[in-house]
């Protein structure tokens, strides 16, 4: 259900769309401009689980040349931000809970507790510019153009239509993105009190992304919930506030209290609430009209890719709880970074699900997914180490500058894209091959016609069988209007039955193209409404003149017709229009040739009647 917008709410939508976009636009620089880094990880109770962090060896690692071990545990009380503008407290806020990147020779200075026999010690870091290889580059600009985009989607669907549905999806989108924030992060680090703020307020945004989410499940993809559902909506405020409180106290760790255990309880109340909404999804299924349906299977399919991905990866990347798994060698940051990339196929599917009344089979868009991630991740999982030292080998050979890693990158892109769409191509031949087969049957019966009556009813009523689709119907050309002679489906015989084209419709008619029937067009012009409503009207006619038109509906499932269909939809019209002239110079064949015959037999007449005196 679509509401009346506010200037205060879009006021408030620009300013969290400048917020979103200011966390992750930055990180684009990382593309020139290296960041730096201390090289350790320690998780949120302070335990150092990491001592190489991104360098391609521990003895390149600041940490590890100061004295810093696996094993080693930050002395949490002796680094607590009292005071806040301290440079122990800008370090503990920069490095504790995840691997941070930090300003390139960045100071820091950290408590390693007592233990093993050793007293208490500090050490004093400098941060080190990480090593940057083509490939994870290419990742990183993957992820920042994915979040960017994810985010200006989310905000135009706020923008467009407002309600609690597209709110709670933005909401989520704000802070759940594929998008990374280092840089942003990296320049508050200089100013311990906004960055502590910047924490706690993320805190309160992350809890209403957790929220956002459940919310749009409960109304996608019309912004309406049934009765059933109106208790859990009406809880999520209190559910709000719970999961604020959890997260706002995971920030005590700056203050000296070991917080891991809230860190990984907030990462798996996201997992809850992401399998939780699912399941919403799952049960609102059978609540929907059949369009209505195709759209929430976009809308659970993108669930199903993009929320175990993006768990996984704050799993991975927030916390200590996967690093017995992987001892000595982890999986490469890429692996991480192209995870978090896969939760923009939950943004995509859910921006055309809400954008559009109509959506293909989600089989299309999931090919094309499958054929992304197969050509993304094969380099990463099988060259990772290959593509690096190649990287390297280049960048000690030729000295290229920053701006030519970044045309490098430039180049990949456009490569991957030329390969990702000769995938898709050949991959929708072969999954589209009952469609092509039957367009065949069809087009053959269409050639071998015997009149007008046989191309109309193979258009129209084998047309919409063959395709399964939901309606179809005929206008033949009356003068300047069209008249509907046959119809098929859920067409009605009340329904409208003559058409005269308004100036948008006639100038395309005129031009002989198809055209696709959008709602607002389908009410000026009386069409049939629901699952009858056409979505594509195909002419028949040559290059000269124009015939008829034929309406398409969607199928009968509430799917609308691929790119396929539809072309082999235009192809039939295009061949029925030119059988129609070929019957049409028939017609007027057989039309000469009784005039020709009424003319000798007249003269015939007339020559054997007798002639007068």
């Amino acid at each position: 259900m679509q509401g009346s917008p506010s200037f205060a709410s879009r006021f408030v939508l620009v300013l969290l769309t400048i917020w979103a976009l200011a966390m992750v636009v930055p990180d684009l620089a990382r593309l020139v401009h290296r960041l730096g880094s201390f090289g350790f990880f320690a998780d949120s109770d302070g335990l150092v689980t990491d001592v190489q962090g991104p360098f391609s060896a521990k003895e390149d690692s600041p940490a590890w040349q100061a004295g810093l071990r696996v094993g080693d545990r930050l002395d949490l009380p002796a680094m607590r931000c009292v005071p806040l503008d301290t440079l122990r407290c800008a370090t503990a806020l920069s490095t504790m809970g995840a691997l941070e990147l930090v300003g390139n020779y960045r100071k820091g200075e950290i408590v390693v507790a007592a233990g093993d026999g050793q007293p208490a010690r500090q050490l004093d870091l400098v941060a080190k510019q990480r090593p940057f290889s083509l490939l994870l580059g290419f990742v990183l600009g993957l992820d920042q153009i994915a979040a960017i985009a994810a985010i200006l989607a989310a905000a135009w669907l706020v923008w467009t239509r407002p309600g609690k549905m597209t709110w709670g999806f933005f909401l989520f989108v704000f802070w759940f993105n594929p998008g990374q924030s280092f840089v942003y992060y990296a320049l508050l680090q200089y100013w311990p009190t906004a960055l502590l703020t910047q924490n706690l307020v993320g805190a309160v945004a992350q809890a209403a992304g957790f929220i956002g989410f459940v919310l749009f499940a409960l109304r996608a993809p019309q912004d309406h919930i049934s009765p059933r559902w109106r208790r859990i909506e009406s809880s999520l405020p209190w559910l709000f506030v719970g999961i604020t409180a959890l997260l706002v106290a995971n920030n005590a760790n700056v203050f000296g209290f070991p917080t891991e255990w809230l860190t990984r309880a907030g990462i798996l109340v996201g997992l809850a609430i992401a399998a939780s909404s699912l399941i919403i999804l799952l049960g609102r299924r059978g609540e929907q009209l059949p369009a209505d349906y195709q759209r929430l299977r976009w809308v659970i399919w993108g669930c199903l890719i993009g929320l175990p991905s993006l768990t996984l990866a704050d799993l991975a990347q927030e916390t200590s709880i996967f690093a017995h798994l992987w001892g000595a060698s982890p999986p490469p940051e890429e692996i991480w970074n192209l995870l978090r990339l896969v939760n923009g196929v939950l943004c995509l599917f859910v921006f055309q699900a809400v954008r559009r009344q109509r959506v293909v089979s989600v089989a299309v868009p999931l090919r094309r997914v499958t054929i992304l991630g197969l050509l993304l991740s094969g380099p990463i999982l099988l060259l990772h180490e290959q593509i690096q030292h190649f990287g390297e080998w280049v960048q000690e050979t030729f000295h290229l500058p920053s701006w030519a890693w970044l045309l490098a990158a430039t180049f990949f892109v456009f490569v991957l894209s030329r390969i990702h769409e000769l995938g898709v191509h050949h991959a929708n031949r072969y999954f589209n091959r009952a469609v092509a087969e039957s367009g065949r049957v069809v087009s053959k019966a269409i050639l071998q016609a015997p009149d007008f009556g046989a191309v109309e009813a193979q258009l129209v009523g084998e047309g919409a069988t063959a395709f399964h689709l939901a309606s179809a119907a005929f206008f033949r050309r009356d003068g300047d209007i069209f008249r509907r002679t046959s119809y098929a489906g859920d067409w009605k015989e009340e329904d409208v039955r003559a058409l005269e084209p308004d100036e948008l419709m006639r100038d395309t008619l005129k031009a002989r193209k198809p055209f696709d029937i959008d709602e607002d067009f389908a009410k000026r012009n009386r069409l049939p409404e629901g699952l009858a409503r056409p979505v594509i009207a195909v002419p028949v006619a040559n290059r000269f003149e124009l015939y008829a038109f034929a309406l398409y509906g969607p199928h009968v499932t509430g799917t609308d017709l691929n790119e396929d269909e539809r072309a082999t939809l235009v192809e039939l019209g295009d061949q029925a229009g030119g059988v129609w002239t070929k019957l049409e110079h028939q017609r007027l064949r057989e039309q000469i040739a009784a005039l020709k015959g009424e003319r000798d037999s007249m003269a015939m007449k007339l020559a054997a009647a007798p002639s007068g005196g």
